[in-house]
């Protein structure tokens, strides 16, 4: 079981950092780019790339967080399930919780690439 938490970690780091690494080379995709409201040049970090560059970190720190959540309170719920049978629930609801916050994030960086 811990290395199903492992994995589990270990993929959303991955998730975590390629969301960071496409939304920092989309941010650089519109520097020639003008903005047809305005008409002046968005450059390096215009707006639509600080709220992609937004996105990413969003997205990117929401699950660092939840794979590190993971990892302990996955560890301490096998660990609490083996001594004692009936506190699975109780245990694997603290881990379910912290896979959440992966998807609460996932969500905002949603929310965030839309208003792109």
């Amino acid at each position: 079981m811990r290395k199903y938490f492992l994995i589990l970690s270990i993929l959303l780091v991955q998730i975590a950092l390629i969301g960071t690494i496409l939304t920092v080379s989309a941010s650089f995709t519109n520097v020639n780019q003008t903005d047809n409201a305005e008409n002046q040049p968005t450059g390096v970090l215009g707006d639509r790339a600080v709220i992609a560059l937004s996105a990413g970190i969003a997205v990117g720190l929401a699950c660092l967080g939840a794979g590190m959540a993971i990892s302990a309170s996955g560890s301490a719920a096998i660990s609490a399930a083996a001594e004692k049978p009936e506190t699975f629930f109780r245990s694997f609801l603290v881990v379910a919780l912290a896979e959440a916050l992966a998807i609460y994030g996932l969500i905002i960086g949603i929310l965030l690439w839309l208003k792109v």
